[in-house]
């Protein structure tokens, strides 16, 4: 029987065995697809992304870089918009933003979902209809909630009983009329990280259905002036791969509207049912497509809408990763090279790259898996499970746990880690003073930048210590 390590590895007649999804492999030049842009290849161990071979990218515009596919991003955003036809598809911002994505979506006829004023002004430096913006976000301040109001957002998700008093002042003194979609908790445990999962009684997003929050919450914005009631929004959590959560959000929050018909005396127009769709960062993922969520979320939806005999409301989803998380890929840059000895005569090569946590946090706050590949020449060096990692000072700085590279991976190579487009760049930092990386897109061969690399003048300028 193989011996077990805390490392999830076994050690048994000289054979070494990773995590479950792990596996040797056979071609080095093999992608696998799901995990990858669409417009992504490998000839001869060069990556090319969108026609440009990634050690060209990086000699135009150094390393760690973000590669976005425009091809992949507009072609996800469009999957959706076809598949949802008869919904109203809110593109997360949070997932990753910047005027160029929001004129995509734009062009693409998608809406947009904000959830600070940084991101409203973001849509709005695009020149995005304010009328397909919604605004999120617990703790709304005073000025996020004018301005949203002065540029006309579409409509505005509450949070709390304080933001339906806050958001009716506002509209009162501008002389405006918003509409409000109310946040509800549907009491869903969402099988993901406790940190993503946000449907459930204990944290601090949206009024609780079973307490009876919900309904007075809709009493309130009903009754307030300036604001227009337009339904209920739900959100079960992130990173999920069935409809399972959805069907048990969708029946508790549809009871709550046939309440609010009976009751209140109101038939809100529309429901949003959130986003949250996963994506596949390793193969043990295996994401459902945007048809047979359509498909699948659409029937829950009309059953219990049948069961309850009510009207079936204008629906909408916010998918942001999906359309976003595998649009884009980061280049990293070797730097060093380590075996580490283990228990049981095991070793770990760790490689050593130029970013790490300070451009994809995700590894260390929720534990996330990613995959990788040498991504600027052939290797014929057999295949050695491997953990890529940052420079930073911190022992938690790891990007890809475990990892199949050539056992001759060097100084100078490329690595390139999919599945980078969500989060990262949005979640990315200056820890020990880096400098975050550009966004560089790529289409038909060419390069374009999208977000400069920053620079130690960008890292001073706001330092006004010293004069």
């Amino acid at each position: 029987m193989p011996t077990a390590h805390p490392s999830g590895w076994a050690h048994a007649d000289g054979a070494l065995r990773g995590p479950h999804w792990l596996r040797e492999p056979s071609d080095p030049d093999a992608l696998v697809p799901l995990l990858w842009s669409r417009t992504a290849t490998k000839s001869d161990g060069v990556l090319s992304v969108g026609g440009v071979p990634l050690p060209e990218l990086v000699r135009e515009h150094g390393s760690p870089a973000y590669v976005l596919d425009e091809a992949d991003f507009r072609s996800r955003a469009g999957a959706f918009r076809d598949a949802f036809a008869d919904y109203d598809v809110y593109y997360a911002g949070k997932a990753f933003l910047c005027t160029t994505v929001a004129r995509w979506l734009a062009e693409e006829g998608l809406s947009l979902d904000v959830c600070s004023g940084g991101e409203l002004a973001v849509a709005e430096r695009a020149g995005f209809p304010m009328g397909r913006v919604g605004f999120h976000g617990n703790n709304k301040t005073l000025g996020e909630l004018e301005r949203a109001v002065e540029l006309g957002v579409g409509r505005v998700i509450v949070d709390s009983f304080h933001e339906i008093g806050r958001l009716a002042d506002v509209a009162t003194e501008l002389g405006r009329t918003v509409g409000v979609m109310v946040r509800v908790t549907a009491g869903v445990e969402a099988h993901t990280h406790e940190y993503i999962a946000t449907a459930h009684e204990d944290q601090k997003f949206g009024f609780s259905i079973a307490s009876g929050d919900a309904l007075e919450a809709v009493r309130r914005v009903h009754e307030a002036q300036g604001l227009r009631l337009l339904g209920l929004h739900s959100h079960i959590g992130s990173q999920i791969f069935d409809t399972s959560g959805f069907e048990v959000a969708a029946r508790r929050v549809l009871a709550l509207h046939a309440r609010v018909i009976e009751e209140v005396g109101v038939e809100m127009p529309e429901m949003d049912l959130g986003g949250g769709f996963g994506i596949a960062y390793t193969t043990q993922d295996d994401p459902s497509d945007p048809a047979q969520l359509a498909t699948e979320i659409t029937k829950i939806v009309e059953h219990e809408c049948r069961a309850l005999d009510i009207a079936l409301p204008r629906l909408s989803i916010e998918p942001g990763r999906a359309i976003a998380g595998p649009s884009m890929c980061t280049v990293y840059e070797v730097g060093t090279v380590k075996e580490v000895a283990l228990d049981g005569g095991l070793v770990r090569t760790y490689v050593s790259v130029d970013g790490g946590m300070s451009d994809n946090i995700r590894t260390a706050l929720y534990d996330a898996d990613y995959s990788a590949t040498i991504a600027s020449r052939p290797s014929g060096g057999p295949p050695t499970l491997s953990r890529v990692v940052g420079k930073h000072c911190e022992a938690g700085d790891i990007v890809v746990k475990d990892e199949f590279l050539p056992a001759d991976v060097r100084p100078g190579d490329l690595v390139a880690v999919p599945g980078t487009g969500a989060y990262c760049r949005s979640m990315a930092s200056n820890y020990n003073h880096a400098l975050r990386p550009p966004v560089i897109g790529v289409r038909d061969g060419k390069t374009f930048t999208v977000l400069r690399r920053e620079t130690v003048a960008d890292l001073l300028a706001t330092d006004v210590g010293v004069l």
